[in-house]
């Protein structure tokens, strides 16, 4: 894993795995993420994609992630390089006070149970671009994959609880995870 420079415009690094590019989202990017979003099975895993996945919406998350000014940090899961998709997901980090994170993640179904997502992770947590202290995560536990990933990436379970999922108009159950950093 390698931090490359800051990308312009987003303050974020550029962040090199073995099989990935997590690097700052793009207007490009807004195509594969509306398809990918608008995928049932991609939304219900999430908190806050809605579904059906709204005309503009990508643009609109795109936009705020290229300011650089909102409380997440956003990155594309760019296997191009090694011989990919330009986007397979999305990685993010939602800061929190105290020099903690929340991270989150969904890759596309096409490339579910190919390790991708633990790679980005992983990539995360080891280049740790927002020099956080601690980092969170929450996944649902109708999703049992999700949690392999955080516990193959050093997340300790703290315990139960609940999330609203737009997609899913309903709060699910969850299980919370930690990692403490450095």
């Amino acid at each position: 894993m390698t931090i490359m420079d800051t990308q312009i415009g987003t303050g974020l690094p550029v962040v090199v795995a073995d099989r990935l590019l997590l690097r700052p989202l793009r207007r490009s990017d807004e195509g594969l993420i509306s398809m990918y979003a608008s995928d049932r099975r991609v939304a219900q895993q999430t908190t806050s994609i809605p579904h059906p996945y709204p005309p503009g919406a990508a643009s609109a998350f795109v936009g705020r992630a290229m300011s650089g000014n909102g409380a997440q940090a956003v990155w594309a899961m760019d296997a191009s390089g090694a011989g990919g998709a330009e986007l397979l997901g999305l990685i993010s980090l939602s800061r929190l006070d105290r020099d903690q994170a929340e991270i989150g993640y969904w890759v596309a179904p096409a490339v579910w149970n190919t390790g991708y997502a633990s790679e980005a992770v992983q990539a995360i947590v080891a280049a740790n671009p927002l020099g956080n202290k601690t980092m969170f995560a929450q996944v649902f536990q109708d999703n049992p994959g999700s949690a392999r990933v955080l516990t193959n990436a050093g997340f300790e379970y703290l315990g139960d609880a609940e999330a609203f999922s737009v997609a899913r108009n309903a709060n699910v159950p969850t299980w919370t995870y930690l990692r403490k950093l450095g």
